[in-house]
């Protein structure tokens, strides 16, 4: 079966009644979360973790899709509105969003990004569906050697993705992984690190990490930070379509915002930032009207924000397929594959291909309900960021709270959730990140059932791990991930303490 009849029966899955309701409450969500300041799909996918945990596996992945897409989309009304990103990778579109509001053309601008969204996510979401394919078929000739490579890879590129700082990242997966081994050794039979307690003999739950420490974590950090005075939101004047002279302006940024976008966000060491501003820094060069950057252009709009979106259907790429998680979101959306004993890789799409294709093909159905949302429905969703923050982020502790008593009844399990969700505030204090984390428990135990397998084929010589070519160029990849970000930064603080020295002079 060619690409086309596997997304054929991927839509007959996706426009099922049931996946529709699903997918548009996914969507709906999403897009009210990427409004709201500082709360962004990752934390969202965490708090309905355990919710979802009794619904349909099909049903609760194209939910979390859809709130994945929808954050994205949302993230640009409180950029443009606000000047507050909603999400990281709405940060750019805020420099020139934000302006346009100002300069009364905030509708423009909206439309500009929701339009642009649904043109890379639409031509995104066909990317995945045909590049997909091809790397699962090159998946398929790996042995425990190779994918112990891929899972040190992910490890790396997860460390130096998150946070500012290569050592602190090491160290939130350092933690991590320490918590992958707590329990019962599945090989031996042995229990590590349980301190004869009997709750801690099948480890630590995913599920309850996930929603303490980006949900619990998350909203005292952002409460700790106390009210920081009223936020202006600019409203929305005149009409909130684009003229002429914007759509000739939008058109060839959405494509190279695009084109820019699902390469980076497909890559291991990817995520939506960095595509945002290569897409922002391309438009600003290319531009007939240098004089507006920076006074409102819409092109530095248009571009990141088809670059964001189309960096989220990249993104799914390595989760599907290999099953690394390059962003927060995919995290969790993991932890949620893990908790219907699923494990995406290659042997997922042989396995579970209705359940694969049904999810990619919900993308193509969330890109035009988000289109029909976000325009109509502009001032409902500029409603939303009068919540007073008190109401907003008591609410996500309760839910938080519920959740995790409903999925899992137990006074140890809720004082886990507490234990973990203060660890997670005092990482965010001191600015370790908090993904790498939940990265180390999901794909901890795999990188050692892995390694353990290629020792004993190989009767313990450990150069049996660089031996294979595919290994071997992937544990190269996994150093350089880590070193050029090191060089990278420090050229960075060379140049800075250069300018000051000379600014002193």
């Amino acid at each position: 079966m060619g690409t086309f009849d596997f997304l054929l029966q991927g839509l007959m899955v996706a426009a099922q009644p049931m996946n529709l309701l699903y997918a548009l409450i996914g969507v709906t969500l999403g897009t009210a979360v990427g409004v709201l300041p500082g709360i962004g799909p990752a934390l969202t996918v965490a708090l309905l973790l355990p919710v979802t945990y009794q619904l349909d596996p099909a049903g609760s992945l194209i939910m979390f899709a859809g709130i994945y897409y929808g954050g994205m989309y949302g993230g640009s009304t409180t950029s443009i509105l606000l000047n507050t990103p909603g999400e990281s990778a709405s940060i750019v579109t805020a420099l020139e969003g934000n302006k346009m509001a100002r300069a009364g053309r905030g509708g423009p601008a909206l439309a500009t990004a929701a339009i642009g969204s649904f043109v890379a996510g639409l031509i995104a979401t066909m990317g995945l569906a045909f590049v997909a394919p091809y790397i699962v078929k090159l998946a398929l000739v790996f042995g425990p050697r190779e994918y112990f490579a891929l899972m040190v890879l992910a490890f790396v590129t997860v460390s130096s993705a998150f946070g500012d700082s290569a050592l602190r990242g090491l160290t939130s997966l350092f933690v991590g992984l320490t918590l992958a081994i707590i329990g019962i050794d599945q090989l031996t039979g042995q229990t590590r690190l349980s301190f004869g307690v009997p709750d801690l003999l099948d480890g630590i739950e995913v599920t309850t990490v996930a929603v303490a420490m980006f949900a619990i974590g998350e909203s005292l950090f952002i409460a700790a930070q106390g009210d920081r005075g009223p936020d202006r939101v600019e409203a929305v004047r005149g009409s909130v379509w684009m003229n002429a002279a914007d759509w000739a302006r939008s058109w060839k940024p959405w494509l190279r915002g695009t084109f820019i976008g699902f390469p980076i966000g497909a890559m291991p060491a990817g995520g939506a930032e960095i595509g945002t501003f290569l897409s922002y820094a391309t438009e600003k060069r290319l531009t007939k009207h240098p004089e507006e950057f920076g006074n409102g252009a819409i092109e530095g709009v248009a571009g990141p924000e088809a670059a964001n979106n189309a960096s989220a259907a990249g993104t799914l790429v390595p989760l599907l397929t290999l099953g690394l998680p390059t962003t927060a979101t995919a995290a969790i959306m993991l932890a949620g594959f893990q908790q219907f004993g699923l494990q995406p890789g290659p042997l997922l799409f042989a396995t579970n291909p209705q359940l694969v294709w049904g999810l990619i093909a919900s993308l193509l159905i969330a890109n035009f309900m988000l289109l029909v949302l976000n325009l109509p429905l502009i001032g409902l969703w500029v409603r939303l960021l009068t919540i007073p923050k008190p109401w907003l982020y008591a609410g996500i502790l309760l839910f938080a709270t519920l959740g995790t008593i409903g999925a899992n009844p137990s006074v140890f399990e809720l004082g886990m959730l507490l234990a973990f969700g203060l660890l997670g505030y005092v990482m965010r204090v001191f600015g370790y990140p908090i993904a790498p984390v939940v990265v180390g428990l999901i794909l901890g135990p795999l990188a050692e059932q892995q390694l353990r397998r290629a020792l004993s084929i190989s009767q313990g010589d450990v150069t049996v791990l660089f031996t294979s070519p595919i290994a071997a160029v992937l544990l190269v990849i996994a150093a350089l991930a880590f070193l050029v970000p090191l060089i990278m930064r420090a050229r960075g603080r060379g140049e800075v303490l250069t300018q000051l020295a000379a600014s002193e002079d």
